[in-house]
């Protein structure tokens, strides 16, 4: 049995947490505000045409634009209220319901590994605590041995960057570009967001097993 996310959590407390976080980026693309900064960085990174999951992809707002850009976009999210908004406003990608602490793509039919895969938008502070290094580990045997992973959060959230670093260490990834903000300010310890592309170290590398035995 997979633990409560932080994030369902605040829905339990709130059942309109989902509803209210689509009508929020709904009404900033009304104003006019640039809601693709995420995507302009992976796609500025990512071979053409790549393959990419949008891990905890919430209503597609970032692999939507991946997909419009051109990229073979697989979206995952636990919440199914964000998944179906996905699926109506980006029809042409692959959204599903799964948690990301028990990720196994192959068992939905998704065999090929990904070039990068994206974990934006806070994702890693809504897990459930103590988790980020299982979903780690799990997206590490999703991605290519030559693949990259991209994280963004921020440092005001319950997950700090001295934590991320060492769980993605855990994971078999070394941290190649620790940045601020998406358009590229350096990161410093005192900064309150961290941008890390991260690489696998090809002798961690591990198939997918069972993820419950982990």
């Amino acid at each position: 049995m997979t633990k409560e996310t932080l994030w369902e959590a605040e829905k339990r407390g709130n059942p309109s947490r989902s509803a209210a976080y689509i009508r929020h980026f709904e009404r900033l693309a009304a104003q006019g505000a640039d809601l693709h900064g995420e995507a302009r960085f992976i796609d500025a990174l990512a071979p053409r045409n790549a393959r990419i999951l949008d891990a905890g992809c919430g209503q597609g707002r970032v692999g939507g634009e991946l997909a419009r850009r051109g990229h073979a976009v697989v979206g995952v999210d636990a919440d199914a209220e964000l998944v179906d908004a996905a699926r109506a406003a980006h029809p042409g990608s692959e959204w599903l319901v799964d948690d990301l602490t028990v990720l196994d793509l192959p068992a939905h039919g998704i065999a090929e590994p990904f070039d990068v895969i994206v974990c934006t938008g806070n994702v890693l502070a809504f897990v459930a605590p103590g988790t980020a290094p299982q979903v780690l580990n799990r997206l590490s045997r999703h991605l290519r041995p030559d693949g990259r992973l991209v994280v963004g959060f921020g440092a005001e959230r319950r997950y700090t960057a001295d934590e991320f670093f060492t769980d993605a260490a855990a994971a078999g990834f070394s941290v190649a570009v620790r940045l601020a903000t998406w358009d590229l300010r350096v990161w410093t310890p005192s900064s309150d967001f961290l941008v890390a592309v991260c690489e696998l170290d090809p002798s961690e590398t591990r198939p997918l097993g069972n993820p419950q035995a982990e």
